[in-house]
């Protein structure tokens, strides 16, 4: 019974955890980021550990064919004066010590390998980890640009199918502005048909005749000879002119 329940709860809190990474796959990949950074970390603990060990190996490879060399020197030199005794003791270390060479050399080896393959497969397991969690990235901004997308048409067709339906507001602003010039337009032409065109032809005669009284009295005074084309006298109606003639 205490299992069953453990079972379902343990369910509820995974399904729980499962909707929230999917609200925030963010939060997870940087999770998953940091994750990387500590094995990666560690990784680099352990192989600085195992550099440590090739360096060690050297070192007592370096040593042993140093102190080779001095045994050696050491043998050929009792043996040319006739220590055998003390040649015989040098040329058993000797041995022993090429032994010890040997070994420390197939290790020195090994390790060496293992180093190489140890940091050629952190290289590639980091890089393909780098790649995915780009990749992963990438998806993300995309599923992201995608549903804002989505949530943009559809609140488009949503204005459109409101805008289009009948007896909405801008239809109803569409209307009352149309009917509004209608009536200016209407106001303009009740206004110009009302204009009494005789009397604007009246004011215009007046206003010209003004025009070249004044000018006649400028040139008069200012001793210019004007054309008789453009005195107010050659403007005289036919009969007037007739009248003068007959005089």
């Amino acid at each position: 019974m205490f299992t069953r329940l453990a079972n379902l709860i343990r369910g509820f809190f995974g399904l729980f955890v499962s909707g929230l990474e999917k609200k925030n796959p963010e939060v997870l990949l940087e999770l998953e980021k940091e994750n990387l950074r500590k094995q990666i970390s560690e990784y680099n603990q352990g192989l600085a550990a195992h550099a440590a060990l090739c360096e060690r190996l050297m070192s007592q490879v370096t040593n042993a064919e140093k102190e080779m060399r001095e045994l050696t020197a050491k043998i050929t030199a009792h043996i040319k004066a006739g220590n055998r005794k003390l040649a015989g003791e040098y040329a058993l270390q000797l041995q022993k010590l090429k032994e010890e060479q040997e070994e420390n050399s197939t290790a020195l080896t090994d390790a060496e390998k293992t180093y190489t393959e140890l940091k050629n497969a952190q290289q590639v397991a980091v890089k393909a980890a780098q790649e995915k969690i780009e990749a992963l990235s990438r998806d993300i901004d995309q599923t992201r640009i995608a549903k804002a997308t989505a949530e943009l048409n559809e609140m488009a067709a949503g204005m459109i199918g409101k805008i289009g339906g009948s007896g909405d507001t801008l239809n109803r602003l569409e209307q009352m502005v149309r009917e509004e010039k209608d009536k200016a337009k209407g106001r303009a032409r009740v206004a110009r048909d009302s204009i009494d065109s005789g009397e604007v032809n009246r004011l215009e005669t007046e206003q010209s005749a003004l025009e070249e009284l004044a000018l006649a009295d400028f040139a008069a005074e200012a001793g210019i000879v004007l054309d008789d084309a453009t005195t107010p006298e050659s403007q005289a109606t036919p009969e007037e002119t007739t009248d003068e003639k007959a005089m």
